[in-house]
């Protein structure tokens, strides 16, 4: 009889993990305690029809880039995945009207930031340039288990290509906070602000170590692949990924509540849900470290020393979304923006961090940066012809709250859905001042504050959508935990993906990719 796995969660390192398992000849069970399955994948009609939403995660660069989608390219697309893309990527616009687009190759950026600033375009081909010959330790950090013989050859291979000093030289570049790096590298306030907001989709800040690593990891990201999305929604990929599983046997199973992870002799046995036992060879838990450490786990069966390093994990700040309908296309000071797959509308590099510092105090920032996302920009489906759909992210929010920068707001301790409303009122005024005639375009707004996320998503804890700082301290070899070995627990047969683990945030699949090709 073949090995039966289950996965505690549907998001998509699960399903990635039982696309490769169930095509390995495995019997995988994905239990997902919601009515859809994708965990932060959804794609939906609200009240006005014909307008298909994302509801959490919006776009999908970390995955095509990822080992998985590298693998399954192929197998996708015969199941009819196809991706969508735009030559404008990202772009910034300040409260003065100066903007600026990203494009999907260097020799574009380049041009552009010189046009922007002389010299600036030149100062950005250098930085990546040299970046280029760091690219394939920096990549291959994020795509392989560390703790591994992967692990092992790569450290091994660039030690080789690299010698000591490369290697010493690339992780003194990696160390030093966003802001240093732009300030060093940059002329531009401009330029500045179209790459500061970056750190804030890593759940870091301009001025956390390790941001001027990551920025350069995203920058050449959108030189490789862009701003793609599933064409019809993410939930195109749930589908495809969920149709794969079941056409190999397996099941994934919705309204489903893993209540308890059964050990027997230091071995995973089986979950509960619902009262009622599920036998498993092997357990793969995408959750987050207080959930798999202080909840699922009998107490024994977790070592003081683990338990003590659960408790001192650290979430982050909370994120806010946004879904609007809009009766027309947002009029965007320049006709380019409207081609964008996604925007920062943001006060610039300072503004940032001083909206970040805000949030950490646990106020509502008096200027947030506002990620836009333009969906219909890349595909059209999303809304009938000459309508527009608009995403919103703020990720500048407190968990809890104390107050509000500004004194307008009423609010301390709890979310409450008055407190999201008028807080998105502030962004939507924010929009109407630069945009002219945003508010009059909307026919419906949809909002979802960082205590409906976690209620709807026990993995976002506090309304955290990287389910954990992604600080030097909590990254790589440190993620989760600094006393385990990566995806590894306490408890023989039970691993622990997702955003929580290494490689980190992002909708990438890899950690799960990971650990179903060592099981498989």
């Amino acid at each position: 009889m073949s090995k039966h796995t289950i996965v505690i969660g549907s998001g998509i390192n699960s399903l990635c993990a039982a696309v490769i398992l169930a095509r390995a000849g495995q019997r995988v069970t994905v239990f997902e305690k919601n009515e859809w399955l994708g965990g932060n994948i959804l794609t939906k009609e609200l009240s006005v029809q014909g307008f298909r939403h994302e509801i959490f995660s919006g776009f999908h660069p970390l995955f095509t880039t990822g080992p998985f989608y590298a693998e399954m390219k192929e197998t996708l697309e015969e199941y009819g995945l196809k991706y969508l893309n735009t030559e404008y990527t990202a772009g910034v616009l300040l409260p003065d009207g100066r903007s600026l687009a990203l494009r999907d190759s260097r020799d574009k950026n380049v041009s552009a930031l010189n046009e922007a600033f002389a010299g600036d375009g030149d100062a950005y081909r250098a930085a990546m340039d040299a970046f280029d010959k760091q690219a394939k330790l920096a990549f291959g950090l994020l795509s392989k288990e560390l703790w591994s013989m992967a692990g092992a050859g790569l450290a091994a291979k660039n030690l080789w290509d690299m010698g000591p000093e490369g290697l010493i030289e690339f992780f003194g570049e990696a160390l030093p906070n966003a802001r240093k790096w732009l300030d060093n590298t940059f002329k531009d306030d401009l330029i500045k602000a179209w790459i500061a907001p970056w750190t804030l989709h890593t759940g870091l800040g301009p001025d956390d170590a390790g941001g001027s690593l990551m920025l350069r990891i995203i920058l050449a990201s959108f030189e490789n692949t862009g701003m793609p999305v599933p064409e019809g929604g993410g939930s195109r990929l749930v589908e495809v990924l969920v149709r794969i599983i079941e056409d190999h046997g397996g099941q994934c199973r919705t309204d489903s509540v893993v209540e308890r992870i059964i050990v027997e002799d230091d071995a995973v046995t089986g979950v509960e849900v619902a009262g009622e036992r599920y036998p498993a060879d092997t357990v793969l838990a995408n959750v987050s470290p207080t959930a798999l450490y202080q909840q699922l786990l009998p107490d024994a069966a977790v070592p003081p020393q683990t338990r003590q390093e659960a408790d001192n994990y650290r979430y982050g700040r909370g994120n806010m979304q946004i879904q609007l309908s809009l009766d027309r296309p947002p009029q965007w000071p320049d006709p380019i923006l409207k081609k964008t797959g996604m925007v920062h509308v943001t006060p610039g590099l300072n503004g940032t961090s001083r909206a970040v510092n805000e949030a950490l105090r646990g106020l509502l920032p008096a200027e947030p940066t506002i990620v836009i996302g333009q969906h219909t920009a890349i595909d059209p489906s999303r809304a009938p012809e000459g309508k527009w759909t608009i995403w919103i992210q703020l990720q500048e929010l407190p968990a809890f709250l104390t107050g509000d920068s500004l004194e307008e707001i009423d609010c301390g301790g709890e979310w409450t859905e008055a407190i999201a409303e008028a807080y998105a009122d502030r962004v939507i005024g924010i929009l109407d001042r630069q945009l002219p005639g945003f508010k009059k375009a909307i026919l419906e707004r949809h909002i979802l504050s960082p205590a409906d996320l976690a209620r709807i998503n026990p993995n976002l804890v506090g309304g955290d959508p990287y389910c954990g700082t992604a600080s030097l301290d909590q990254f790589l070899f440190w993620r989760p935990l600094p006393g385990l070995r990566g995806h590894e627990t306490p408890v023989k047969n039970l691993y622990h993906i997702g955003a929580a683990t290494h490689p980190g945030p992002g909708l990438n699949g890899t950690s799960g990719y990971l650990v179903a090709k060592q099981l498989s």
